[in-house]
């Protein structure tokens, strides 16, 4: 399939691995993904892991990213990480994933600042929204992922807006095996374009790079890859895993 944007997939190691894991991991999946080309490629490991990590894949084409980030530069904010932290570090950094929303109470306006602090800062915000199983039961999806998205790009300038990757990651989905279809995700990804086409015109919202993201696996791949305006995937469990994160890559890249 001839594709009109460059995909991207992004793996989000969360709460997992020691620095000697993630180091040995991050060597894993350089050596998998060797010779992929046409897609970028970015992993997402622990704080204490971040350097280790950099220093793994710096003379490779995989990027760095961080999950999850401070709008403030600095201040009396203990056990936070500011963004003038990441900065020269990640190219990257994860914004408003469901379980900084759901366990930490991360508000939309909160994730609008963090959107706007990383491009400030010259990274790419991963931006993600998502619905609850009983929302999509209750037929509200669309207006509610519609409401974050248009919450996230609140004071953001058309070309910053260009820059963003909005990953759509319904709830239901993370974590539980349980994954959306294809065409669910297609038709998610087209309303996100369609908001950011209604709030920057059709220019912004054909090159902003929309993910999908929950129980995606390098079997179920290819059907995302396969839907026109799904440009990649924001990978959990699978990401752990070199082979399996190397295929989902290649599902892209193909």
């Amino acid at each position: 399939m001839s594709r009109v944007r460059r995909p991207i997939v992004a793996g989000n190691w969360k709460m997992h691995t020691t620095v000697a894991e993630a180091s040995n991991l991050a060597q894993k999946i350089a050596a998998a993904l060797a010779g992929a080309q046409g897609v970028d490629v970015v992993i997402c490991p622990p704080f204490t892991a971040l350097t280790a990590v950099y220093e793994v894949i710096a003379d490779t084409s995989v990027l760095l990213g961080a999950q999850n980030v401070n709008a403030a530069a600095s201040g009396a904010f203990t056990g936070e990480v500011s963004w003038t932290m990441l900065q020269g570090l990640c190219s990257h950094v994860i914004v408003g994933h469901s379980e900084r929303r759901s366990y930490y109470h991360e508000t939309d306006e909160e994730v609008n600042e963090k959107v706007r602090a990383v491009l400030d800062a010259g990274m790419t915000p991963i931006a993600c929204v998502g619905e609850r199983l009983e929302q999509r039961d209750a037929g509200e999806t669309a207006p509610f992922v519609a409401g974050q998205v248009r919450a996230l790009l609140a004071g953001v300038t058309p070309e910053a807006a260009r820059r963003i990757v909005i990953a759509y990651e319904p709830l239901w989905a993370i974590g539980t095996g349980r994954a959306a279809t294809g065409v669910a995700a297609q038709e998610m990804a087209a309303l996100i374009r369609d908001v950011v086409g209604e709030a920057y015109g059709a220019g912004v919202a054909a090159a902003l790079r929309v993910q999908y993201g929950g129980s995606v696996s390098g079997t179920n791949a290819s059907e995302f890859a396969a839907q026109p305006d799904v440009d990649g995937t924001l990978v959990g469990g699978a990401s752990l895993k070199p082979a399996d994160f190397a295929a989902i890559v290649r599902a892209f890249a193909g």
